[in-house]
């Protein structure tokens, strides 16, 4: 039994949230396969002391250190070891003995079973509070330089409905079937997310607290109509049905775009389903599709199709608008990515004499937002496609002193690319998780830039990066950014200057 901790309905409430928990898998939180494997060992009693990198809570036997999801500092609980290392090893909650005071009640039905949200047990502040946290420890375990002091992180107004973008898959294959007074399964058909662990189980979504709505009167609209028409859903395993992805984005200006992946090219059924959405949801700016009969979900390489409307929404921000077609990427939490680029602004603390390189720039969000204060801005992507979204944003803009290139980075980047285009006196980098190549860090270092300015969505990367980079440069300035509530991930932005 759990102690007493707190009122009667926040008691239920977790209770509830526990149930949940325990309905993943048989092997995820269930007591019934505790002692299987003997030479796993399992813990009683023991304390979550902090959370670490990657979000996971800590707590220790002795000298042995244990990672474990699902908790928070202050609660006792027992383990079952499933990842056994010689130092540390990585366990599932068996049993909840006492909750932590700071735990608070998830909001979202689906909290535990989606894989999503993780961080919904604990307050906001608090959650603000360990990605600070992880941020320094990354920076000074990885990264072993002199740091300054961090500047306090800027969270985010919306704690939900926060993402302008959010994918769903269909499936045959529902997780967590019903089943009728016969014991049949029943209601097979999901529209939702996968399960984490099972890449052919999806579960059906009602209400999802990321995207802000009509995203979800859209998406039940759509699973809906397709559960009344009979519209096939798509079988991972064995390649068939009609119906495969769903992607909705939003803009901060009211702007929307729907795309649905087909298997299949019913062309009745489409035109059907789609002409059912554009009357049910007239705002809608963009209604698009795509056949891809190919083996994975990826439409980055698939011709879509406009259904109604335009072939883009738009974004604005500081009076630029930016074009967002079904391939661009643009940040997916519209309002702390203007702040996060301010951070960036303001590090860089520009001049118009300025030639400035923005790698890795995407539909070339930065290098507009920060081509007015400056001589000249060269951005390089390595998705064609994206630097063509770049070019037509700078157009639409009126901004003339822009240049943008496709190409691998690290390939690209060299000293015939330097004086072709000119030595850059500001380098702004934006990477993906995995960081930069080591080549990338060269040219930086080589291009002889006075000032980097690092954004980062993997504190653990940049570190790692701002070490190789730390013989000619050094960090002044952090910023942490928090971009996604409810999840452990936190964006960074660090200013090195170039040592004397």
């Amino acid at each position: 039994m759990f102690s007493q901790n707190g009122k009667d309905c926040f008691q239920l409430g977790i209770m509830t949230c526990f149930r949940r928990l325990f309905l993943v898998s048989n092997s995820y939180l269930c007591p019934k396969n505790v002692g299987k494997k003997k030479s796993k060992p399992f813990f009683e009693n023991l304390l979550i002391e902090d959370i670490g990198a990657e979000g996971k809570a800590i707590a220790r036997k002795e000298d042995y250190v244990i990672f474990t999801q699902y908790a928070v500092p202050g609660d006792i609980v027992d383990l079952q070891v499933v990842k056994k290392r010689s130092r540390y090893g990585e366990a599932k909650v068996v049993k909840y003995k006492k909750l932590s005071e700071i735990r608070e009640i998830p909001v979202c039905d689906h909290f535990g079973v989606c894989g999503g949200c993780k961080w919904q047990i604990l307050p906001y502040t608090k959650q603000l509070e360990f990605k600070q946290k992880q941020v320094f420890d990354q920076l000074k375990r990885i990264a072993k330089v002199d740091l300054p002091g961090l500047n306090r992180i800027l969270g985010s107004n919306e704690s939900f409905f926060y993402r302008n973008k959010l994918e769903f898959t269909f499936s045959n294959k529902k997780w967590l079937i019903n089943k009728d007074e016969n014991g049949q399964e029943n209601d097979l058909n999901a529209l939702g997310f996968h399960v984490p662990g099972f890449f052919d189980k999806v579960l059906h979504i009602d209400k999802c607290w990321l995207q802000p709505d009509p995203s979800n009167k859209i998406r039940n609209f759509i699973y809906e109509y397709a559960v009344n028409n009979k519209l096939s859903f798509f079988d991972i395993k064995n390649k068939t049905g009609l119906l495969r992805t769903l992607i909705i984005r939003n803009s901060s200006i009211g702007e929307l775009m729907v795309i649905i992946s087909f298997y299949t090219d019913d062309e009745n059924s489409i035109n059907n389903l789609l002409s059912a959405i554009r009357n049910y949801f007239p705002a809608i700016t963009s209604l698009m599709y795509v056949i891809n009969s190919k083996a994975n979900d990826t439409i980055a390489d698939q011709e879509i199709l406009l259904f109604s409307g335009r072939d883009h929404i738009y974004e604005e921000m500081e009076g630029l608008q930016f074009k967002i077609g079904p391939k661009s990427f643009y940040q997916t939490n519209s309002q702390q990515a203007y702040g996060l680029y301010k951070v960036a602004r303001e590090f860089a603390d520009l001049n118009s004499n300025d030639n400035v390189y923005d790698l890795y720039t995407g539909t070339g969000t930065i290098a507009n937002f920060v081509a007015r204060d400056v001589k000249k801005v060269v951005g390089i992507e390595y998705i064609p496609e994206a630097i063509e979204d770049a070019k037509v944003n700078s157009k639409i803009n009126n901004i003339r002193n822009t240049s943008f290139f496709a190409g691998d980075i690290k390939s690209v980047l060299n000293e015939k690319f330097f004086q072709e285009n000119g030595f850059p006196d500001v380098i702004i980098t934006d990477p993906p998780r995995a960081g930069m190549h080591a080549d990338v860090v060269k040219s930086i270092i080589d291009s002889g830039a006075k000032k980097v300015v690092y954004v980062s969505c993997n504190p653990a990367t940049q570190a790692r990066d701002i070490a190789l980079m730390s013989n000619d440069y050094m960090v002044k300035k952090i910023q942490p950014v928090d971009m996604f509530p409810q999840t452990h991930h936190v964006e960074n932005v660090v200013l090195m200057v170039r040592k004397e």
